[in-house]
């Protein structure tokens, strides 16, 4: 199986989770990655380059999908807006996205740049709660998604979202170093993501999707 991997910190527990999974089933499965930002992932499972992997909420409404999401309750911290002109952020869809459904102007920055962004004082708003502000919903970023091995995917979904993911020091340490933030920040930061879709991330979504749509 070939696995879309984006290096975000939002999915760090989910890696920590699938090396471990992989080792355990590494008799019933062979797990290969191809990493890339998410508007590459994207469109690396829709031309079935990659079997699976988290894609886009925008994108994901023709396709196969678990019960998995990246899930904001409110606010997100790593998805904002900063004061000046229009600007997309390259690596984003949703994000991109969101902020024409939301009707706001300004320059969308996403992922560690965002978090350590917002560490920094920066200013900005966070789209997460810009969102629930408006509709009392969470919002979804991305779902985990795929095009072949629907029985190994949905079981490594299901047992992801039943399992509570620890993640080693030297993890923390080594991935907080990389951003240029302190294990203690990325631990905070995680504490604000969730994964497992219930019925309002689902809403949500569907009412993201229909806004897309309209516009």
């Amino acid at each position: 199986m070939l696995f879309g991997s984006i290096s975000y910190l939002n999915l760090l527990p989910f890696q920590v989770f699938l090396k471990r999974y992989i080792s355990n089933n590494a008799s019933q499965m062979t797990f290969r990655y191809k990493r890339a930002v998410p508007s590459q992932i994207n469109k690396a499972l829709q031309r079935r380059e990659v079997h699976a992997a988290f894609i886009s909420s925008v994108t994901s409404a023709k396709c196969k999908c678990t019960d998995l999401g990246i899930i904001a309750d409110q606010k997100v911290y790593s998805v904002l807006l900063l004061e000046g002109e229009n600007e997309i952020d390259p690596a984003s869809a949703t994000s991109n996205q969101l902020a024409r459904v939301l009707e706001l102007q300004g320059k969308v920055l996403i992922g560690d740049a965002a978090l350590k962004h917002y560490f920094n004082e920066g200013t900005g708003i966070d789209l997460a709660e810009a969102w629930y502000k408006e509709t009392g919903l969470p919002f979804v970023f991305a779902r985990l998604c795929y095009n072949k091995h629907e029985q190994a995917i949905q079981k490594l979904a299901r047992t992801f979202a039943q399992t509570k993911v620890k993640i080693p020091q030297y993890i923390l340490k080594k991935e907080a170093k990389k951003r240029g933030i302190t294990p203690k920040q990325l631990t905070w930061y995680l504490g604000h993501i969730r994964y497992k879709m219930d019925d309002k991330a689902k809403k949500s979504l569907k009412l993201f999707l229909n806004k897309s749509r309209r516009l």
